[in-house]
């Protein structure tokens, strides 16, 4: 395993992060894996050298962060990773149970730290924007969070560029703790990103750490253009039909397929590989069910993509809607 510093910031990860939305209940999602399924993968992911773990309250309303948090404390030394999580989604349906006020920020991340078994998170998320809170009051909260020593560094998920620009230069001009990283929406066949936001994380020194860097399985082949479906996440996964439905995306994932056959390594490896080449990406959060597949994954790392292989990867790309927070 490889690492890097996160950003600007001196918080060192491994270049693959384990996305942990996959271990929870059933009752949540069909294609989640409950924790005697969960615990075989997070224990490889340590043992091949994965030091960065992501995960929300959100994801099986808790279970995901309690999976997490238990195989974490039986199977590492609790200084030697990087535990984040995320608020925003509400959690029921009462008020001030979602959102980014500071009432909710404040209980959620207490929530999450019982949940999780740790007095600390290494980075807390903000997991969308908030229309309905001054971005002022987010800020300030998450700062009081840092100085209290609840939460070690902090950082955005998807959201449109200017509204980063307005937290980061709100946190800056009340020398406030700052975002280190931004979690998007970006892989082969979504690169809207590529337009303000990732030239604004370069500029800013904000890691990204890319969700959803296989396409939800499409770019490992788990779903076809003609509707079929080769895995049970494929099947009934139907936020991932609403995210990748053009033609186009199918013929990118084809077209990776061919490249990755002709260079003698499997379409995962060369999508996260052509992440990872991305001056901005630090480490892909990528999922998964089975300690082989995070064998599989982690070899991109050492994988390099040509110019000529990059240039044919990326030129069936055609623009898309803003997918993933809107």
């Amino acid at each position: 395993m490889k690492y890097m510093n996160l950003g600007r910031s001196g918080l060192q990860v491994s270049r693959i992060c384990l996305g942990c939305m996959s271990f929870g209940s059933k009752k949540w999602r069909e294609w989640v894996i409950e924790e005697e399924d969960s615990r075989p993968v997070i224990k490889k992911a340590l043992e091949l050298g994965i030091n960065f773990f992501d995960t929300a309250n959100m994801y099986s309303v808790g279970v995901s962060e309690e999976i997490t948090g238990r195989a974490l404390k039986d199977f590492a030394r609790r200084s030697e990773i990087v535990l984040a999580t995320k608020v925003y989604f509400p959690m029921n349906e009462l008020p001030n149970q979602g959102g980014l006020s500071r009432k909710h920020i404040f209980e959620a991340l207490d929530a999450s730290l019982k949940r999780l078994g740790t007095d600390y998170v290494d980075l807390y998320q903000i997991h969308r924007w908030d229309y309905n809170t001054p971005i002022e009051e987010t800020m300030e909260a998450l700062n009081d969070l840092v100085r209290m020593g609840k939460v070690r560094y902090i950082g955005a998920s998807s959201m449109f560029a200017w509204q980063m620009a307005k937290a980061v230069y709100t946190a800056k001009n009340h020398s406030w703790a700052n975002f280190v990283s931004m979690q998007n929406h970006y892989n082969l066949v979504y690169r809207e990103e590529e337009r303000e936001m990732l030239p604004l994380c370069r500029e800013e020194g904000i890691g990204v750490i890319p969700w959803s860097p296989l396409a939800r399985g499409v770019l490992s082949g788990n779903r076809t253009k003609d509707g079929q479906t080769k895995t049970l996440r494929g099947e009934k996964d139907d936020f991932s039909t609403k995210l990748y439905n053009l033609p186009v995306d199918f013929d990118i994932a084809e077209r990776l397929a061919q490249i990755a056959a002709n260079k003698g390594v499997t379409s995962v490896q060369l999508a996260l590989a052509w992440l990872l080449s991305k001056p901005a990406v630090t480490s892909p959060i990528i999922g998964t069910s089975k300690p082989a597949q995070l064998e599989d994954a982690i070899k991109s790392v050492d994988i390099k993509v040509s110019e000529e292989e990059q240039k044919s990867l990326e030129e069936l790309y055609q623009p898309h809607a803003v997918l993933g927070h809107v």
